[in-house]
């Protein structure tokens, strides 16, 4: 019976992603972005259960992408398609949206035959790229003449569509040990990160995720240099 609790917790990492899209087309954004933060919970313990129960397989791993396309790649594209549709009187032009769905199935497909992805990423996971999509909206109503632009929309989809695809190295959250020394990047990132939505909340998404890039390098830089 064990062998099928990771395999729940993806699926419902799936049907949080299914209902994160209902919402959106709603219009119901916030809603939606509760659905990403409980698929980013779920595909963060599918594979954490799987590890102590000593269960992974390989269509556990199959499932997990599947997942991933619908949380991490279609629900952000939908948003993007909204809110590309609200810009612009274009018929077509929203549908440059869905090149986000197009990428992250890419970006997965490409983690799960690359080896050297076993404890790090090389491009932006999928996730990540998410939470950046799904601040936008809220980034919006502080600064509308800023994000609601369809030059801005269409510039923010091209270029995190081929981050997702790129060869940036990027640290992960797996700890090979707790060590200060081996970790201090990681730790520095993500208290810098709770602090910064402790403050700014939503909004402070797009600086994380800099953040993110930077840390990643320096940690990566620190590595070289041991």
């Amino acid at each position: 019976m064990k062998k099928h609790i990771p395999n729940f917790i993806t699926c419902l990492n799936l049907l949080s992603g299914c209902i994160g899209i209902l919402l959106v087309l709603k219009g119901d954004y916030l809603s939606a972005f509760y659905c990403v933060i409980a698929s980013g919970i779920f595909d963060f313990f599918d594979g954490f259960v799987a590890r102590i129960l000593h269960v992974k397989s390989l269509i556990g791993k199959e499932l997990d992408s599947l997942a991933d396309v619908i949380s991490f790649g279609l629900q952000p594209a939908m948003l993007m398609y909204m809110l590309l549709k609200d810009v612009t009187t274009h018929a077509y032009l929203p549908y440059l949206g869905f090149l986000i769905a197009i990428f992250s199935a890419l970006r997965l497909a490409k983690f799960n035959i690359d080896e050297r992805q076993t404890s790090d990423f090389i491009g932006v996971n999928t996730p990540m790229n998410t939470f950046l999509i799904f601040s936008i909206p809220f980034i919006g109503e502080i600064y509308p003449n800023l994000i609601y632009s369809t030059y801005t929309l269409i510039a923010i989809s091209v270029i995190t569509s081929l981050l997702l695809v790129s060869e940036l190295k990027l640290f992960s959250m797996k700890l090979s040990s707790l060590a200060w020394r081996d970790n201090k990047f990681k730790y520095i990132f993500l208290l810098t990160s709770l602090l910064l939505i402790l403050i700014f909340k939503l909004i402070a998404v797009p600086v994380i995720f800099i953040l993110y890039l930077v840390f990643s390098y320096l940690h990566f830089a620190s590595e070289k240099g041991k």
